[in-house]
């Protein structure tokens, strides 16, 4: 029992240290990740001395974080934010993505001496954005609807392709004529089971009179959940179905729309604190030393060729004015998925994996601090201001006389409204 009230007396210390961590990155301007990652760092080895090297179960609790991640982001995502930028999103999140991986790999193989397989390996693991970073700090900046739109599109999407290209990276299969076809199909297929979880999801969370308003929120993210799951068992990308089926449901006319926005936004940020503060633990501080060389010709190439190439692709279909894309050069943030994806390589057994998440370590703490206090100075200059949103949802308001006479209160066991009035 001892050992039991103590783990929760800590898990509940970090979770409460993390809550209050947020208002302090507010302050400095920077994201919350990084004190989280201090935080894992602090309770570990080096200092004060827990013990923890399970790459296994560190790999599986960012993989479930993620998924509450990318169903918080498309629940509390606008489709009327995202549409004006559904093309260049959706071609940053795929196109924008290879021709990273192409630039990083290069780059590492002439500036480092790696050989072609592993170095298109770290570009697979460094190409992709990470959606908690860029849903924390744009929404608290202030970044035009259409420029915010992109970006959170891209970071809610581009980790389905990626995790396959890591994937058929690190394993020692030879790549043919197939693997591209069966990226498409788990794109395609992963794309379709997330939609029709939403819809169907929606349909039945209209018609059913459950008999508390808490219920409608749980339920709404057990399908976003369930999503994911079968588009894992359908051999198909579970990231994109659970992102699509959350995007899907948080624009629906769901009941009480306003309440499952905010649950959604709880157990993101709970997702973030937990996976975070596991990522610090987990790593060992005095082997970050060798990997800083590594990461710093790593993020040069990625930030000075990889993403504004990447960009330059992606949005010249489009017309995206110049000032725009450079904003979209600078804002493409990383985080916890770029370590994730690296413990995905270290377990498939590819060649100095320790060394990948080292330096992805290091790479993200250097990328986020120097992007990410820049991005509202960058937004002004390039003329991408748009209105800051600290909170990513809002509360449900009590309805009010004048709501329609399909409200809960006649439809639902509920006093707290509707879709109606929310």
């Amino acid at each position: 029992m001892g050992s039991l009230e103590m783990a929760l007396g800590v898990a509940a210390a970090v979770v409460l240290l993390g809550v209050f961590a947020v208002r302090v990155s507010v302050r400095v301007g920077l994201p919350s990740l990084l004190l989280y990652l201090g935080i894992g760092v602090l309770l570990g080895e080096s200092v004060l001395g827990i013990q923890f090297s399970d790459a296994p179960l560190t790999e599986s609790v960012g993989w479930a974080a993620l998924v509450l991640i990318l169903a918080e982001g498309g629940l509390t995502t606008r489709w009327s934010a995202v549409r004006p930028g559904l093309g260049v999103g959706i071609a940053l999140a795929t196109a924008g993505v290879a021709v990273s991986i192409a630039v990083v790999g290069v780059g590492l193989h002439l500036l480092l001496g790696m050989d072609w397989r592993a170095a298109f390996l770290w570009g697979a693991v460094l190409s992709s954005t990470d959606a908690a970073a860029v849903f924390s700090v744009l929404r608290g900046v202030g970044v035009s609807p259409r420029v915010a739109g992109m970006l959170e599109l891209e970071s809610g999407t581009n980790d389905a392709p990626v995790v396959l290209a890591v994937i058929l990276l690190a394993s020692t299969d030879p790549i043919t004529w197939l693997t591209p076809l069966l990226v498409v199909y788990e794109l395609g297929a992963g794309g379709v089971i997330g939609g029709l979880f939403g819809l169907t999801g929606a349909w039945a969370l209209r018609r059913a009179a459950l008999p508390a308003t808490g219920l409608y929120p749980l339920a709404t993210l057990a399908v976003c959940v369930l999503a994911y799951s079968a588009g894992q068992l359908s051999h198909a990308s579970g990231l994109l179905a659970v992102y699509v089926a959350a995007l899907v449901l948080g624009n629906a006319d769901l009941p009480h729309r306003g309440d499952v926005r905010s649950f959604a936004e709880g157990m993101g940020w709970l997702a973030q604190i937990g996976v975070f503060v596991l990522l610090g633990l987990f790593v060992s501080p005095p082997r970050l030393v060798d990997a800083i060389v590594p990461a710093l010709v790593a993020g040069l190439v990625l930030t000075v060729a990889a993403r504004p190439l990447s960009v330059l692709a992606a949005a010249a279909p489009f017309r995206v004015a110049w000032r725009e894309q450079a904003f979209l050069s600078w804002a493409g943030l990383r985080g916890a998925v770029p370590i994730v994806f690296a413990l995905v390589a270290l377990i498939e057994g590819a060649p100095s994996g320790d060394d990948l998440v080292d330096v992805v370590f290091v790479l993200v703490i250097g990328l986020t601090l120097l992007q990410a206090p820049r991005c509202r100075g960058w937004r002004d200059g390039w003329g991408c201001r748009g209105r800051p949103n600290r909170g990513r949802s809002r509360s449900t308001p009590h309805p009010s006389t004048s709501c329609p006479p399909t409200c809960c209160r006649s439809r639902y066991p509920s006093d707290r409204g509707c879709a109606a009035c929310t």
